[in-house]
């Protein structure tokens, strides 16, 4: 199942400037599994050393907050936009 992942300009330097990308998987665990295989360091930037999503970092299925889904078992079905998002200071 194919799934569009946004990536955000903060994280770019990891992906080489790509803004988005195309990634298999039928949970959101997956589809990052699939996106950190395509970009090694960006599990680094978005992940602690126990694999889980960093505090800061938001991931919206189709506008959809996964936190309040099924974090990362949340399924996503073929098609979805996977949105990544890290809180960023300031105001």
């Amino acid at each position: 199942m194919a799934v569009t992942v946004k990536i955000p300009t903060q994280l770019r330097a990891v992906t080489g400037g790509v803004s988005e990308a195309s990634v298999e998987g039928t949970t959101v665990a997956e589809v990052l599994d699939g996106l950190f295989a395509q970009f090694g360091e960006l599990r680094e930037r978005i992940s602690d050393e126990q694999g889980t999503l960093r505090r800061f970092v938001n991931v919206y299925l189709a506008g959809e907050d996964i936190r309040f889904l099924d974090g990362v078992a949340t399924s996503v079905p073929d098609g979805a936009e996977l949105t990544i998002l890290p809180a960023v200071a300031g105001g």
